[in-house]
């Protein structure tokens, strides 16, 4: 038995556990199906089984991409040899197919799409049907077998002995979710109470609830809050040693190169050589009002051309948290104490604007100064919060008004995970004024409970025109209340819109089709936006 667990994990093992995982709703009964095959694959196979479970072909951090899509993949299924199917004798091991997708990712240069297209078919070449339908998906983030991160990772305590809570932070810290399930198997707690943070590998953000109102922060804040701008911007990390500088988005995307001026910043503006600090760059156009969210992206997203676009687009940068400073990690002492590191070390001009107060008069004050100048709200922050990166809770919440529009469904996609069975991400549309026509404007999940997902499954399909595999398409009849924070320009919907934040508030069964908000209105509150943040100083292509 000893010498059969040696033996390299067979990929039709990992495929055959992802169609038992999408086969069941339960999620003890998933853990329970992923911990038995961790605990039954050598050691050097557990990273990559994880990784695979999880949708991903390289750890969350790592640079490589893949670029695969449905035209890729039926391209590489052409070149095929089927004879090979059945001559095969030697079945995949997950190892392989990992190996593979690591040389996809290597091939660069001319002659780049025949040599991917080639590796890639000689992958498929010997694979079942069952193993090409989930590698298939992994490759196309499409997995759809409802093993969210919380599942793997508790699966990962299962299976090894480790306590949930150390896997958890462990994951947090380090960034790699097959690494850190391969030290739980082989090293157990000891190893995964040595990882830290790891300057220029990027961290997972905290995240926030969102508030009701101030009196609710005020509430579940026993000990106080500071009030921060809440920035209609781009989340960064800056992580230095020396003269080495990285910056990372949200996303965990290397955005270095984007931003030349932050990395001045960087080097020029801090006290110390080594840190890792948390702000936020905010856009600037006419006025010097922040810019909408959409056309900063503009920068993020761009490789060439960038002294150009520090011209066309500048940006100014908040400071809010300061994780690691001079090798010592911060992130377990309280909000008060990184604030007030983090503000001997900076700039006070760099700072997030801030105000701490348990006068809601106050706070409302702050937050109409905040709205005034372009930004989205506010950040209330516990005082005795820690940082916990990738985690949200009631530590943080957001404050800030939402815009809501009556919206008309026109489509739903069949849910994953726990939402399987149910019609669950909705196509939501505008009704144009003056030809009658349904245009929409985004899609969403958010804001239901289950049994309105049971309900609304039920009202969709009596009201089916058309169906594919994934989507059904339906009469315009029902009109839902939709809360967003903002209208954005998009050239992927008709419209020409797109909303931002999207969810779902309540159903408007009061009302008609024909009384749902229209695309003349949503025209007219994207330009009412500008009131207070500014358009581009000059127009970027």
């Amino acid at each position: 038995m000893a010498q059969l667990e040696k033996q390299p994990a067979q990929f039709s093992i990992v495929a055959q556990l992802c169609r038992s995982l999408e086969e069941t709703t339960k999620r003890n009964e998933k853990i329970r199906l992923i911990g038995e095959v961790l605990r039954k694959i050598r050691p050097e196979d557990v990273a990559y089984v994880t990784l695979f479970l999880a949708g991903k072909p390289f750890p969350e951090a790592d640079p490589r991409v893949l670029e695969i899509s449905y035209s890729t993949l039926s391209a590489a299924g052409l070149t095929m040899n089927q004879t090979l199917l059945t001559e095969n004798t030697h079945s995949l091991t997950i190892a392989e197919v990992f190996g593979t997708l690591e040389k996809l990712a290597e091939v660069k240069g001319a002659g780049s799409k025949e040599k991917r297209l080639t590796l890639l078919g000689s992958l498929l070449n010997r694979t079942t049907p069952l193993e090409t339908e989930y590698l298939s998906r992994m490759l196309l983030g499409e997995m759809r077998i409802g093993v969210v991160e919380g599942v793997l990772l508790d699966s990962i305590a299962e299976a090894s002995g480790v306590s949930r809570q150390l896997v958890r932070r462990a994951h947090m810290l380090h960034g790699d979710i097959g690494d850190v399930a391969r030290m739980a198997m082989t090293e157990g707690s000891a190893a995964l109470e040595k990882v830290g943070l790891r300057l220029f590998v990027p961290v997972k953000p905290m995240l926030a609830e969102m508030a009701d109102d101030i009196p609710q922060v005020l509430s579940e804040h026993k000990e106080g809050s500071a009030f921060e701008y809440k920035f209609d911007g781009a989340r960064i990390q800056i992580h230095r040693i020396e003269d080495k500088v990285k910056i990372f988005s949200r996303r965990l995307t290397d955005v270095t190169d984007s931003i030349p001026e932050m990395v001045d910043y960087a080097k020029t503006k801090v006290k110390v050589s080594e840190f890792l600090i948390e702000g936020e760059v905010v856009a600037l156009g006419e006025g010097g009002k922040p810019v909408p969210f959409q056309d900063l992206m503009r920068r993020f997203r761009r490789v060439h051309g960038i002294e150009d676009m520090v011209e066309r687009i500048p940006l100014r940068l908040y400071l809010f948290d300061l994780l690691q400073s001079e090798g010592k990690t911060l992130i377990d002492l309280p909000y008060t104490e990184r604030w007030e590191i983090l503000s001997s070390l900076v700039p006070t001009e760099s700072l997030a604007p801030r105000v701490v107060s348990r006068d809601p008069r106050v706070v409302e004050v702050f937050l109409q100064s905040a709205l005034k100048e372009g930004h989205e709200g506010l950040m209330a922050k516990s005082l005795t919060s820690d940082y916990s990166p990738g985690a949200r809770g009631k530590k943080w919440f957001k404050i800030k008004p939402v815009d809501r529009l009556d919206l008309v469904i026109v489509a739903a996609d069949w849910g994953s995970g726990r939402r399987v069975g149910w019609l669950s991400n909705y196509h939501l549309a505008v009704r144009d004024d003056e030809t009658g026509e349904y245009l929409v404007v985004g899609k969403t999940f958010k804001g239901l409970r289950d049994a309105e997902f049971d309900m609304i499954t039920k009202r969709l399909q009596a009201l089916k025109t058309k169906e594919s595999k994934w989507t059904v398409h339906v009469k315009p009849e029902i009109v839902v209340e939709v809360a967003h924070n903002e209208v954005q320009k998009s050239p992927r919907y008709k419209s020409g819109f797109a909303l931002r934040f999207a969810r779902i508030a309540k159903f408007r069964d009061d009302k008609t089709p024909e009384e749902a908000d229209t695309i003349q209105r949503l025209r007219k509150l994207y330009e009412k936006q500008f009131e207070n943040k500014g358009r581009l100083l000059k127009e970027v292509s």
